[in-house]
This record gives structure tokens, sequence and C-alpha cells, in this order.
């Protein structure tokens, strides 16, 4: 005896087959409890997915330098407050709790070689869904995800004292460790270059700055996983602290070009000069003694250029007046206001 396929059957038993699978998955029947686990061959597929899609989209829209070395003190201190807790870190075992996802977080000085720079990029940045992986928290921030990427390609040779000393240097004073971690116990920062000095700094323009990445209008996923958890109280303190400690206010010094810049501007291209804003008693931060580093990724960025500071674009004035700035002349104005010595050209 023959059965004859038709449309109508084949139709038939799809739809018989549909109503079935929502018979059962209204039914309750279907364990989704995290403590069963995968079966193996889900487990493989998933996993299987997961690699297949990471590797197509990282190589159509990583960015040509996915790793950044320069800003490991910070991404260290971000991987401390919001990734430790699941991956755990040299020397530092993941929560329990959290290793009891399914899937569980992996090992990242494992897990980090089987991938490469572009791929870690992609996953940092964008997550990972069913895996309770999270995307980056903003996405307008790629410099901190090179960072990230640079970070945890070194977590595979990390060594505990190592990752204690990234993490935990430099911190004074248990109400102020989210901020001394990377900024120092003295305010002058620790050295990376995306971490500006605080010391002196006008305290309102520091309150405003947290209360800013604390409610999303200032863009950055390592101060906002600080801000966010501080009362404001705590704020008000940290702003006055800082504010107090030495550290900014170095007479700016060096090429003349660059002088002319801060103090006149450049009138013949309408670019106002940096001291109309940024002096004492103005409303608007301290520069003179900043991190010539800081300073110059920042207007690199209001530029429009790739090395990303402070992608919000509430700071209105300041993306037209930095592409007035001649390019040759950003690291020069940084230098000054820094109080640096001139480089020679």
């Amino acid at each position: 005896m023959t059965i004859r396929i038709t449309w109508t059957r084949a139709i038939a038993t799809l739809v018989g087959l549909g109503l079935a699978g929502l018979l059962f998955a209204w039914s309750g029947l279907f364990n989704i409890a995290a403590s069963s686990g995968h079966w193996p061959i889900t487990d493989w597929f998933l996993h299987w997915t997961m690699r297949n899609s990471v590797r197509t989209h990282a190589a159509f829209s990583s960015p040509d330098d996915p790793a950044d070395a320069a800003g490991m003190v910070s991404a260290a201190g971000h991987f401390a407050n919001a990734c430790a807790v699941c991956h755990g870190a040299p020397g530092v075992k993941p929560a329990p709790v959290m290793q009891s996802a399914t899937p569980p977080a992996p090992n990242l000085a494992i897990n980090a070689r089987e991938w490469s720079d572009g791929q870690l990029f992609w996953i940092l940045q964008h997550g990972v869904k069913y895996t309770g992986m999270p995307g980056w928290a903003v996405q307008d921030r790629p410099d901190e995800v090179r960072r990230m990427v640079a970070f945890v390609r070194r977590l595979p040779a990390m060594t505990p004292t190592q990752y204690r000393a990234l993490v935990n240097a430099g911190r004074h004073g248990a109400d102020l460790a989210g901020c001394t971690g990377c900024h120092g116990g003295d305010g002058k920062g620790r050295g990376s270059a995306d971490i500006p000095v605080l010391g002196g700094q006008d305290p309102a323009h520091l309150l405003a700055a947290l209360r800013g990445y604390a409610n999303g209008t200032r863009s950055s996923a390592v101060m906002q996983q600080v801000a966010m958890r501080m009362a404001p109280a705590e704020m008000d303190d940290a702003a006055r602290r800082f504010a107090a400690m030495p550290g900014l206010g170095t007479a700016p010094a060096g090429d003349a070009a660059a002088a002319k810049i801060v103090a006149k501007g450049l009138p013949n291209i309408q670019l106002p000069a940096c001291s109309a804003c940024h002096a004492p008693g103005k409303a608007y931060p301290v520069l003179a003694g900043q991190r010539a580093s800081y300073i110059a990724q920042r207007l690199r960025h209001w530029r429009g250029e790739d090395n990303v500071v402070d992608a919000r674009k509430s700071h209105a004035t300041m993306p037209v007046i930095a592409r007035r700035i001649p390019k040759d002349m950003i690291d020069p104005v940084a230098r000054y206001l820094s109080g640096q010595s001139p480089q020679p050209r």
C-alpha cells in the first residue's frame, strides 16, 4: 500500500506538528530550570551556532584596531566591577551562584585563547543571546571596548599579583575605592592615557559629571558602573574630596603657536580662545595641568575621529571648536595646557 503525498497532506502535517509544539510549550512540561543543564546535543548546537555567528559578524564589523593596551588600568577596574563575579579573575574565583547559570560563564584565562582580537571585540560590544553575556552598556564607546579586548587578551598569562596591582594599587579608603582604583588616591590618575586628573578640578563639574554618568546623559560603561552605585551624598563627598586634592593648576607652558590658540584663539577661522571658557571662575572644567594624552583624545573625538573618549553629543560647542583647531596643533595644544615642554616638529 502506497501513501500518496499531496500538498494538502504535507501542509496538514506541518500544521499538526506546529500545534503539537505549541501544546507541548503550553503544557509546561518542558523543563527550563538552569539546574537541569542542556542535553549534550543542544549544548553542542548552541555553541556551534554562536561560534559561526561571531566569526561571520566580526569579520565584517570589527574595527581594524580592535585592541588598545594603553588603558589597562580602567579596563581592569571595570572587569573587577562588572565581569569578575561571573568569569573570575587571576586569583579570584567566580561567584558560585553565577556559575550555576546555564551555560556558566567561561574562564577567560582559557577561553580567550580561542578567539581573535576582532572576535573578542564583537563579543564584548554586542554580547551573546541566551548566555547571560550582555552587550557593552553603551554602544558609542568603542574605545572602552578596545581597552577591554587588550585586557582580556592578557588574562591567560596574567598572575594574581599583576591583577591586584592593576585593580587595587592606589586605593586609599573604602569609601572612595570605586574612584581611586583608576584616579588614584592623590587624584592624579594612575598613568593610563584615558584617565583624567581629578585633583584640583572644579567640584561642581565633578558632581555634574557623576550625575551624568549615573543617569546616562554622559556615555561611559566604565564610569556608569561606578556612578550608578553612588548615593547623592557619596557623589557630593567624592567631588569635594577630589577637588581639594592638588593636581590641576600647573601653569601652561611650551609651544608659542599653541599658547596663541589657548590665550587668543584664531579669529581668522573663528576659533575662540580656550581660556575664554576654561579659566578660573568659569563654569567649565579646569584644563591647566590636565594629562596631555587625555586632552588630545577628547579633542580628537570631538573632531569626529576614531579615537573616541566621550561620544555623547551633549557637549554642543566642543565638536565645532575641536574641528576648527588645526589637526597638527592638537597635540601641541594638549601639551601646552598640561604644562609639558614642546616636542620638536
